[in-house]
């Protein structure tokens, strides 16, 4: 209840009347653009014998009716019909009945709540995790994709899972042929972030050094076949441009160019088919900021993101009620389009996670081990996680500012 989450993004409030429905643990909250074109938040629960108001997750509407006793409500949230109101005689005054509010705060395309009326600005909540990631300019992204899955862990396992590098070379060896994958995790605040230092000195699309293979001289080959496999495997991250930008490397760059020369000119080439697409590209991201922003941030508590110029990839680990033992997690794909290119993207549920057969390896890897570690960390034999201090930090500042909210010292 002190800390900011992000509902939904901007784009799916389009229109006066446009809502959201979004469950976190045993709280549902109701995210609307008003008539005064704002986007207004409240608690999702009917004021007179507290029904959930909206069951939809998504919709459009002039009015918010209770499906238990026809109570209604104005987009605004405030109370706009109760069925025989002259019954309380008087004592039913319509400004005790009006929707409960939540604080909304808007940032990157995002929607954020929080439950907190008194609650510190979005912007200094985020802190440098906003100031650096801002640059990406995720609100000229549109959904690529929703997914999300029901998975049978803890929601902390999850988040766990997807903020530290740590874990590529146990989890998701194949990954290995075409990237080093030793990393660097830090703190800022509640909010953490990993990196690879030029990605393990090797280069991206080179072997690992941990698979004992040796380097090749010509880097675009194993570049190229980097991009591919994730764009292929994940449906995210890179955006859907990005494979045939990177394969000019092949045809327009000598096969002796150096690493970061030729990194160089695939972002080059990334930007070229961002603009003759359409879909702009975010000028002020320079090459400083993005070696400052790292691979991967985690914004505490639930919210997670990997990035490229013209795409990213969040997720979003909610609690599923007050089962302990599951959690949604959700899969949002983002990218630049052309204005009036953006596709008409369909929510899809997997409940439970393998009734869908296409997720790929990494995230058929991450979710079984997901499992595996919600199976195991209840063992008597298991005394205490043991982060890596220098791969891990994430985790590690994940849990200590947990804490700091539990037990209120924030």
């Amino acid at each position: 209840p002190k800390v900011w989450q992000i509902a939904c993004r901007e784009e799916e409030l389009p229109k006066v009347g446009s809502f959201v429905t979004v469950d976190i643990g045993t709280e549902s909250f109701l995210v609307v653009r008003s008539d005064d074109g704002q986007i207004n938040a409240f608690h999702n629960v009917c004021q007179h014998r507290g029904r959930r108001l909206v069951d939809a997750a998504a919709g459009r509407t002039q009015k918010f009716v209770c499906g238990f006793h026809s109570w209604t409500y104005n987009v605004d949230g405030s109370s706009a019909r109760v069925v025989d109101h002259d019954d309380w005689g008087g004592n039913l005054p319509a400004c005790e009945i009006a929707l409960k509010p939540l604080k909304v705060g808007l940032w990157g395309g995002f929607v954020f709540v929080n439950m907190d009326l008194e609650a510190e600005p979005l912007l200094d909540y985020l802190g440098y995790a906003g100031e650096i990631l801002t640059p990406y300019e995720f609100e000229k992204m549109r959904y690529r994709s929703i997914r999300t899955a029901r998975l049978p862990v803890n929601w902390k396992v999850a988040v766990e899972a997807f903020n530290e590098g740590y874990h590529v070379q146990g989890t998701h060896p194949q990954a290995l042929q075409i990237m080093d994958d030793p990393s660097s995790s830090y703190a800022f605040g509640r909010h953490a972030m990993f990196f690879q230092p030029e990605f393990g000195s090797r280069g991206l699309g080179q072997p690992s050094a941990r698979t004992k293979l040796t380097v090749t001289d010509d880097y675009r080959p194993g570049i190229v076949r980097y991009v591919e496999y994730f764009e292929r495997d994940l449906k995210g991250l890179f955006c859907d441009r990005h494979p045939a930008a990177t394969a000019r490397l092949l045809d327009e760059v000598e096969a002796d160019t150096g690493y970061i020369e030729i990194m160089t000119k695939m972002v080059e080439f990334w930007r070229d088919a961002a603009i003759e697409s359409g879909a702009g590209w975010p000028e002020g991201l320079t090459p400083e900021i993005t070696a400052k922003a790292g691979i991967d941030w985690h914004l505490f508590p639930n919210a997670i993101t990997l990035m490229t110029p013209d795409a990213a990839i969040w997720y979003r680990i909610r609690p599923d009620g007050d089962n302990v033992e599951s959690c949604f997690f959700d899969i949002w794909c983002i990218q630049r389009y052309a204005p009036g290119t953006e596709p008409v993207v369909e929510r899809k549920l997997y409940d439970p996670w393998r009734s869908n057969d296409d997720w790929g390896e990494i995230f058929s890897q991450d979710f079984e081990n997901s499992e595996a570690v919600q199976s195991g960390m209840k063992s008597s034999g298991f005394v205490a996680a043991r982060p890596n201090p220098k791969q891990e930090t994430a985790v590690s500042n994940f849990h200590k500012y947990l804490h700091r909210y539990i037990e209120q010292d924030i």
